[in-house]
């Protein structure tokens, strides 16, 4: 099957200064996104996410290199038709109402009037914007207006979004709503694109993840792969803990035991060490509140690849 976004050797530079100094941000940048999945693109700020971003839309022209979205060349009208964008910092006319202002974009897009009439009111719902939908712009929140911007986006059912940055500046239950929002785009079959800098929403909602520093894909793959399944450690917590069983299993374990409240904490190093201090601390009658098993995160992957390419 064709890639959604296919792109080779994409390079990006800017002159800046009164002398044109030569500015690289995005440097041979190689990179493919599937039908249907969703693909999180990570990197600190001023990495070039935005920059690529704005490079698949037609936005800005790119130095060298080639891609294709959705079949066709990088800006290409046709394929615009069928995405759907969220900037990272919207700003929408303020004098109008949620309504309003979707019915203008929808007509912008050549959507019929009649259809709009029913896909307005089912995307504010869908974005938990339904009792707001004839609010004035202006007295929304920032999450109000983030939803606002994904119900925009989602206009004509486009088979592509991107998204730059759609948690940034959300509380906790914003993120959770725009989270909740992209997985039910995964589970209908649209493919995601999204830029991202807060690393638990990724492991949560995507299928494969890029890793872009200082203009460069670093790291690249299906995020199950990049976690891998090796443990780092098991955590193991416990109540009623003889003393000699305490000493017994500490000595099996990566650092002493945490005890607080009545509870022992114990962090052992795989599941041989597991399996023998779960037989100690039953034999001792003690009560095994819980068995934790840790592995790699995305953050340390993510900070791991940063010091690489740190000069």
């Amino acid at each position: 099957m064709e890639p959604v976004i296919h792109v080779e050797g994409l390079c990006k530079d800017y002159r800046v200064g009164f002398w044109g100094r030569r500015v690289t941000v995005l440097r041979d940048l190689t990179l493919e996104v599937q039908a249907g999945e969703t693909y999180g693109y990570l990197g600190p700020n001023g990495a070039g996410k935005s920059t690529t971003i704005k490079l698949l839309l037609g936005l800005i022209q790119f130095t060298a290199g080639s891609g294709q979205v959705l079949g066709c060349p990088i800006g290409n009208p046709i394929s615009r038709r069928q995405i759907g964008f969220l900037p990272e910092n919207p700003s929408f006319y303020e004098h109008l109402t949620g309504e309003e202002f979707l019915t203008y974009c929808g007509r912008l897009l050549g959507i019929p009037r009649g259809r709009l009439r029913d896909q307005v009111p089912a995307l504010l719902d869908e974005v938990g914007l339904g009792r707001a939908a004839r609010q004035q712009i202006r007295k929304f929140s920032k999450g109000m207006v983030q939803r606002l911007g994904l119900a925009q986006a989602l206009l004509g059912d486009p088979k592509l979004l991107i998204l730059d940055e759609p948690m940034s500046g959300l509380d906790p239950i914003g993120r959770k709503e725009v989270r909740d929002l992209i997985l039910r785009q995964r589970a209908a079959g649209r493919t995601v694109f999204f830029s991202t800098h807060i690393l638990p929403d990724v492991e949560m909602i995507c299928d494969r993840v890029g890793i872009l520093v200082g203009g460069r894909l670093v790291k690249s793959g299906p995020i199950h792969e990049l976690l891998g399944e090796e443990l780092e450690s098991i955590e193991i917590t416990v109540t009623s803990v003889p003393p000699a069983a305490l000493s017994e299993v500490e000595r099996l374990a990566l650092s002493p035991a945490l005890v607080q409240k009545g509870r022992v904490m114990f962090r052992l190093r795989g599941e041989t060490e597991l399996e023998t201090a779960l037989a100690i601390l039953v034999g001792a009658k003690s009560r095994v509140l819980s068995v934790v098993p840790h592995r790699r995160s995305l953050e340390e992957i993510f900070l791991e690849a940063t010091r690489e390419v740190a000069p």
